[in-house]
């Protein structure tokens, strides 16, 4: 069946012009309805100068850093890195971070990047 003769059937060609208006449809909304999702958390410029100073120790390619603060003081900080995972990684993670930001090695948790 050739596609002039399928377009005389009146079922097609309501098939073919829904899915035509569906499509239109889509286009429409992705072009100027849809929103960019919002970023839940953008980081400090503190956390940004520790996430570079955790890069540059032996075995960690980037690092991530979130800090926990009450009344402007930090009170904790979580640690997230890329590269080589060991205990010597994490401890020196963990006390770079604990002594730059005058905390306790407890209040600082490192994890490796999946």
């Amino acid at each position: 069946m050739k596609a002039k003769e399928l377009f005389k059937n009146k079922t097609v060609r309501l098939i073919a012009l829904g899915v035509s208006a569906l499509l239109l449809l889509l286009l429409v909304y992705f072009v100027f309805f849809r929103q960019e999702s919002p970023t839940l958390y953008t980081a400090t410029e503190q956390e940004k100068r520790l996430a570079i100073l955790l890069g540059e120790i032996e075995g960690v390619r980037s690092a991530t850093v979130m800090i926990t603060e009450k009344e402007g003081n930090p009170v904790s900080a979580v640690v997230v890195f890329e590269g080589e995972d060991g205990i010597l990684t994490r401890t020196r993670l963990m006390e770079v971070a604990a002594s730059a930001l005058s905390l306790k090695t407890k209040d600082i948790l490192v994890y490796p990047a999946n």
